[in-house]
């Protein structure tokens, strides 16, 4: 189980522990031959050893997508302090809005690193990697957009899913731009995708499209018990940093909820600390879709020693982000509101989080309670991928390329079937000869 404990409070959360536990698994080919081996994510992509004390050099970020290499590096060269200067209003409203969260958040965090550390969680890295963190060059963006040039097909006959695997081999061409791409396979699997090799999850799938391109999404006819929404919120550090695109809160309104949403669908969305976001998530997004505001929660970082990553006080960078749930009030909905379990308001999740930008923990084992084990799950603007999960995003398969895994042999890969296994594995798995799946571009 990647939720290590939880109480009243909350939860902690492993989130490398729940990646990994889609990685058990996995396969590959080399020379039309099946490989079995093992796959885990890089565990010094969670050694967060150190909190971040130095308000003055986080000045420019707030959070969401703008979770950079401060957490990488956990120490960086000293800025010149900004002076001193009266507060405009949104640092005003900011505050405000902290200090009414505050004892929620301190109270739940404290209750829960306590409980963690009294099983030898949270206890301090002792076995600490020295090696540098992976970094892959990504280049998703830039082929969402060429894709945008091609023409929207509107044929009833268009087939809007398929396969990523086919018989005993990676399928020969995948269209991953006007296509939902699926691995039906029970286990993981690492193909060859537009040049660069990609690790993609057991029945997992995926669309690789820009904003304006969801139409595969929605005309693939499925209905998710659970969306959870990572929006690009749009704010200055963002603009001037342009680590990545952003989405006016505006247009967030025409993301096609009602259209992918099941009856009492289970709405998350990942919030900023900016109090204009959360009043237009809970005053303006929710209600537009038909959605009923639930709780508000919060998603607290911490240190392997289980110190906030900031000050909890800090003026620009706070240790916390904000989730709100709500339900999908749908016309046709059967079910008693007795029969939807209750969400309780004000819960904190604590984990160590990723040193990679922006990669955020699955929250698919805490919601599970609340949407049933069988749910048909959905993420939007993901950037990685998550087994039984449907994903979409311009940047979805970011986190699955091969350079953010360690892949070993399997001891006993031995397949339930008639294949023969090897003892030898050796990176890239794509020869010469393999097909090598290719986008329309």
């Amino acid at each position: 189980m990647s939720v290590v404990l939880q109480n009243s409070c909350g939860w902690v959360l492993d989130s490398r522990l729940l990646i990994n536990r889609g990685y058990e698994r996995c396969i590959g080919w080399k020379e039309s031959k099946k490989l079995h081996f093992s796959c885990s994510f890089k565990r010094q992509c969670f050694q967060i050893l150190k909190s971040y004390c130095s308000p003055s050099s986080t000045a420019d970020m707030e959070g969401g997508h703008e979770h950079d290499d401060v957490l990488q590096k956990n120490k960086r060269p000293k800025k010149r302090k900004r002076k001193h200067s009266k507060l405009n209003q949104g640092e005003i409203d900011i505050k405000i809005f902290h200090e009414k969260i505050r004892p929620f958040i301190v109270e739940g965090t404290k209750s829960l690193v306590d409980s963690a550390q009294s099983i030898g969680y949270l206890d301090g890295e002792r076995d600490t990697l020295m090696e540098a963190l992976p970094s892959q060059e990504c280049s998703l963006v830039a082929l969402c957009e060429m894709a945008k040039e091609l023409p929207l097909v509107e044929d009833e006959q268009k087939k809007w899913t398929q396969p990523l695997v086919t018989g005993e081999s990676c399928a020969s061409h995948v269209d991953l731009f006007s296509q939902v791409t699926e691995n039906k396979q029970g286990y993981a699997v690492v193909v060859p995708l537009m040049g660069e090799e990609y690790v993609i999850p057991p029945n997992a799938a995926f669309l690789l499209s820009d904003f304006t391109r969801l139409q595969p999404l929605v005309q693939c006819g499925r209905r998710f018990d659970l969306i959870v929404i990572d929006p690009p919120w749009e704010n200055k550090s963002v603009k001037r940093s342009r680590r990545y695109s952003f989405l006016p809160s505006s247009q967030l309104k025409r993301l096609p909820i009602p259209s992918l949403a099941s009856q009492d669908c289970l709405v998350v969305t990942w919030v900023t600390n900016r109090p204009s976001h959360l009043r237009f998530v809970h005053d303006e997004l929710y209600p537009h879709w038909g959605v009923q505001v639930l709780a508000d929660w919060f998603w607290v970082k911490v240190t392997t020693s289980g110190e906030y990553v900031f000050p909890i006080d800090s003026q620009h960078k706070k240790p916390y982000e904000i989730l709100v749930l709500g339900r999908y009030c749908s016309a046709d909905t059967s079910r008693k509101p007795s029969e939807i379990p209750k969400i309780e308001d004000k819960c904190v999740i604590v984990s160590v989080p990723s040193a990679l930008h922006s990669q955020k923990p699955s929250l698919s084992e805490v919601l599970r309670p609340f949407v049933g084990a069988e749910a048909e799950c959905l993420e939007l603007f993901a950037r990685s991928l998550q087994p039984r999960w449907t994903s979409w995003g311009n940047e979805v398969l970011k986190f699955q390329h091969i350079s953010y895994f360690n892949l070993t042999p399997a001891e006993a890969c031995k397949d339930e079937a008639t294949d023969d296994c090897t003892d030898e594995f050796s990176v890239p798995l794509r020869e010469p000869g393999l097909p090598n799946a290719s986008s329309p571009l």
